[in-house]
């Protein structure tokens, strides 16, 4: 069977149809199409700010920027710019976009496990009934020095449960957290049915900042799966490809 599940590439598209509903407003961190006057406006509200493609994925080519006492620096994989203007900087990340469509994000300061930042992944999937349900929650654990929690550039696949623990979080709070996030992944993919037909799946990045409070980083219209298989517990990727089948989801 083919695969059958609506794919919405652009960041922006998705982020807007999520803002119109009032209940996802406070999930949402700030974000602007890229151009100079929300560069300037952004620099001068946040000391932490993402540069990301609308219609990237896999956590390529997403630049964080932070403001310094002499400016601010911006910085590609582990590689680090400084600038002294806010015209230097919009020149390169310009030349750096080229043609492509980029756009401004207010940074989260991730919540660590372990001393690691991370992020969490809320899997989303429709039954054969047409209802959503949240199948699977884990979490991407990030090397420190990159800008990108993802797998592809070097984060870590691990557990919910076991992030969670070694977090400085309350035993209450997890399953509290984890109540959330499953109904937040449902909402999403009821108000995304209102937009668009055909999604069968969708996969919700969710930050935790350093007052518990979740935000929507991005959202998968096409979520990849594989990188569970590094799990040892093979039993999130069976219950994933379980509801897929009818989809046409097998790996």
């Amino acid at each position: 069977m083919k695969y059958k599940s609506t794919t919405i590439k652009s960041k922006w598209t998705k982020t807007q149809w999520l803002l119109k509903d009032p209940y996802f407003q406070k999930y949402v961190p700030r974000t602007l199409p890229f151009n100079k006057k929300n560069l300037s406006s952004m620099l001068d509200d946040y000391n932490n700010f993402f540069f990301k493609p609308t219609n990237g994925s896999g956590g390529k080519n997403i630049i964080r920027i932070r403001k310094t006492e002499k400016g601010c620096q911006s910085q590609l994989n582990t590689t680090k710019t400084s600038y002294s203007s806010t015209t230097q900087l919009y020149r390169d990340l310009k030349r750096f976009a080229g043609s492509r469509s980029y756009l401004l994000q207010k940074g989260i300061r991730l919540a660590k496990s372990n001393g690691k930042p991370f992020d969490i992944r809320v899997m989303v999937q429709k039954t054969r009934l047409g209802n959503w349900v949240s199948t699977a929650l884990f979490t991407k654990v990030g090397n420190p020095n990159k800008v990108a929690t993802n797998y592809n550039q070097g984060g870590t696949i691990r557990t919910f449960g076991k992030t969670m623990n070694g977090a400085d979080f309350s035993s209450t709070y997890t399953p509290q957290l984890e109540l959330e996030l499953k109904r937040l992944g449902v909402a999403v993919g009821k108000n995304f049915d209102r937009h668009h037909k055909g999604f069968q799946e969708l996969g919700l990045d969710v930050a935790v900042d350093s007052k518990r409070k979740p935000w929507i980083l991005e959202l998968n219209t096409r979520p990849q799966i594989y990188p569970l298989k590094a799990l040892k517990d093979q039993s999130l990727y069976n219950k994933i490809l379980s509801y897929g089948k009818h989809y046409g989801r097998f790996k």
